[in-house]
């Protein structure tokens, strides 16, 4: 008879081969049921509409629905805390903008959720420029004519943003800064409500992600008097970088990452990283997305780490310098 001394570790390790062989069997059959994908803005919206590109690529490679829900409100940190507290199990995941990630937790410091501990990032997605529209009713046609137009009405211009803290909302405090004027913030709660509240005329001006803006300056309901990248944009050579256009270092946009809370085994992290990245090579998908002004990125899980921890400290120090705090 084995001695009583020797039982526990004997226990202890079949109890550890156990669970290894529990979870190996779980990746290995991993997913087994339909997954949730969070998009924390409202519907139509450019994080919504990259989102769902996405969701339906993962949904054919991984043999499940991945399902989308919207959980919009308060610049998007709502779903952030979702799914920060969502089982860490590949289940409930995380389409985000740059915005609740980067931006927003040096404008809200006691947020639900830690940008950096709570989630585990999967693959970098996209990234994407902004384009400064006007209301056709607004006689300017260019950003010079606007700063014009902006000191002699100081506080009367209003600009409007897809949320508090998000990069539209950043790059109009950023402009104000750099451009010396004085403009009203109006967030919304995503991009497609504010931009219906702008084509009626409710406010002046946004800096808005291309995907959504486009197809409004195409229609006439909008004018593009700038994009935020350092390249101008194929779609529209005719509009100037805000460089070009007179106002000097100013470069912004957002990106588009999928994420899953923190603890998600790595076996699971490295499978959508795998499927993610096989999605962003599909002709398709591409050419989508490359109609909205976006560059397809991809990449590991630590890739993706190490550029969202880079902009995490970027566009803290812009925060800071330009005085945005919470509304």
């Amino acid at each position: 008879m084995t001695p009583t001394r020797f039982r526990w570790p004997a226990a202890l390790a079949l109890a550890a081969c156990a669970f290894l062989g529990a979870a190996t069997a779980h990746a290995d059959t991993y997913p087994s049921k339909p997954i949730k994908l969070i998009i924390p803005y409202a519907v139509g919206g450019s994080t919504d509409q990259t989102g769902r590109l996405m969701a339906k690529s993962l949904s054919e490679r991984l043999g499940q629905p991945v399902v989308v829900e919207n959980r919009p409100g308060a610049g998007g940190t709502l779903g952030q805390d979702f799914v920060a507290k969502a089982p860490a199990d590949g289940y409930t995941l995380l389409f985000s903008a740059a915005g609740p990630l980067a931006v927003t937790p040096h404008v809200y410091p006691k947020l639900g959720y830690d940008p950096i501990k709570s989630f585990y990032p999967i693959t970098l997605v996209a990234t994407q420029p902004l384009l400064l529209v006007v209301k056709p009713e607004l006689k300017v046609n260019s950003v010079s004519e606007l700063v014009a137009e902006a000191k002699g009405k100081p506080g009367k211009l209003s600009y409007g943003s897809f949320g508090n803290g998000s990069a539209a909302h950043l790059a109009g405090e950023y402009f104000k800064m750099l451009a010396g004027v004085d403009m009203v913030h109006v967030p919304y709660k995503g991009s497609g409500p504010a931009l219906v509240d702008l084509v009626a005329g409710q406010i002046d001006l946004m800096f808005d992600v291309f995907s959504t803006s486009a197809p409004l300056v195409k229609g006439g309901k909008l004018r593009a008097i700038a994009i935020t990248s350092t390249q101008r944009s194929p779609q529209f050579p005719q509009v100037p970088t805000m460089q070009q256009a007179g106002v000097a270092d100013f470069e912004a946009g957002t990106w588009f990452g999928l994420l899953a809370p923190a603890n998600t085994p790595r076996s699971i992290i490295d499978r959508l990283s795998h499927e993610t990245n096989a999605a962003l090579q599909e002709k398709e998908l591409q050419e989508i997305l490359a109609s909205q002004g976006a560059s397809v990125r991809g990449g590991t899980p630590d890739q993706f780490k190490t550029y969202f921890l880079a902009e995490f400290n970027k566009w803290g120090k812009i925060v800071k310098s330009a005085g945005i705090t919470a509304e």
